[in-house]
C-alpha cells in the first residue's frame, strides 16, 4: 500500500471520510504552494491534489484554467513541481497526487515521468484526458513504482464502463458529480448520493466525489454516502481572491478548515 491506500484504510478504521483538496502547483508561486500544503495538512486535509499547469486543459473550467496560466507565467514546470514535492517530503507525509493532462507526461516520457514521481514522493496520478484503455503502459509503470492511478466515473457513464473504470482504478475512484468542466456550480446532493451508491455496487474501492462542491453543507451531505469529498475550484478561487495579500495562506486555510470540519 502507498500513502493514499494507507490513508483510506486508516479512515475506514476510524469511520471517517476523506477530505481531498486540489490546488494548482505554482499559483501564485511554488513557495506559497508548499506553505498551503503544510497548512492544509495541519488543518486536517487527508489527501492533496496538485494540479500540473497546462495551457489547454480538457476537463477544467475558467477558474482553474486561469490559475494554470498564472502558474505558467510564474515559470512552473513539471520538474519544478516534482522538486516541490521532494522538498515537501522532508516535512510531511500527507498523501499527494498529481493531476495532469496527458500532454506534459507524454513530453516528459511516461517511464521517466513515473520514475521521477517515485523519486520525489508522489503517491497518485490523475490524468483526466487518458482513459484506462489508453493508459495501460502508464498504469503498469505506476504500479511498479507503487503510485496509484485514479480514473473517473461520470453521471452519464454506463454500467459496463463503470465496471471497467473502477476495476482499473487504484487508490480511489473519482466520481465527477456534474457533467462539463470543473467549477463552483451547485452539486445536487441527493442525485450525487444516489449515483455514488450505484457505483459502490461495482467496487469496494473508495469512491470520492468532486466537481461543483464549494460549501460545508454540500461537503456534509455528499460525505454521508461517498468515501471522500474533493474540493478544487472553490479553493483556487479563494487563492485568487487573496493574490498579493500577506494573509493569503491563513485566509485560504481558514476556508478549507470550514470544509474539513463539515466531514468530522
Amino acid at each position: 500500500m502507498n500513502r493514499i491506500e494507507k490513508k483510506f484504510k486508516e479512515l475506514k478504521e476510524q469511520k471517517r471520510k476523506a477530505f481531498i483538496a486540489f490546488i494548482t502547483a505554482g499559483d501564485p508561486d511554488l513557495r506559497t504552494t508548499a506553505e498551503l500544503v503544510e497548512a492544509f495538512e495541519h488543518t486536517g486535509v487527508d489527501i492533496i491534489e496538485l494540479g500540473v499547469p497546462f495551457s489547454d486543459p480538457l476537463a477544467d473550467g475558467p477558474i482553474i484554467q486561469a490559475s494554470y496560466h498564472r502558474a505558467l507565467n510564474k515559470g512552473a514546470t513539471v520538474k519544478k513541481i516534482l522538486g516541490l514535492v521532494e522538498g515537501l517530503r522532508r516535512k510531511t507525509l500527507v498523501p499527494i497526487a498529481l493531476m495532469s493532462s496527458y500532454n506534459p507526461i507524454f513530453r516528459f516520457g511516461e517511464e521517466e515521468f513515473i520514475k521521477a514521481c517515485a523519486r520525489a514522493g508522489v503517491d497518485g496520478l490523475i490524468v483526466p484526458d487518458l482513459p484506462p484503455e489508453e493508459a495501460k503502459n502508464l498504469q503498469r509503470l505506476a504500479q511498479e513504482h507503487h503510485i496509484a492511478m485514479v480514473f473517473f466515473v461520470a453521471p452519464t457513464t454506463m454500467d459496463g464502463r463503470i465496471k471497467s473504470n473502477t476495476q482499473a482504478a487504484t487508490g480511489f475512484v473519482y466520481y465527477v458529480s456534474l457533467t462539463g468542466t470543473t467549477g463552483t456550480k451547485t452539486a445536487v446532493a441527493s442525485s450525487v448520493v444516489k449515483h455514488v451508491k450505484h457505483i459502490q455496487r461495482f467496487t469496494s474501492k473508495p469512491v470520492c466525489v468532486g466537481f461543483g462542491i464549494s460549501t460545508p453543507q454540500q461537503v456534509e451531505a455528499i460525505g454521508r454516502a461517498a468515501d471522500g469529498v474533493i474540493v478544487g475550484s472553490a479553493i483556487v478561487k479563494t487563492i485568487e481572491a487573496h493574490h498579493g495579500k500577506r494573509d493569503l495562506v491563513p485566509q485560504v486555510t481558514r476556508y478549507v478548515s470550514s470544509l474539513v470540519k463539515a466531514l468530522r
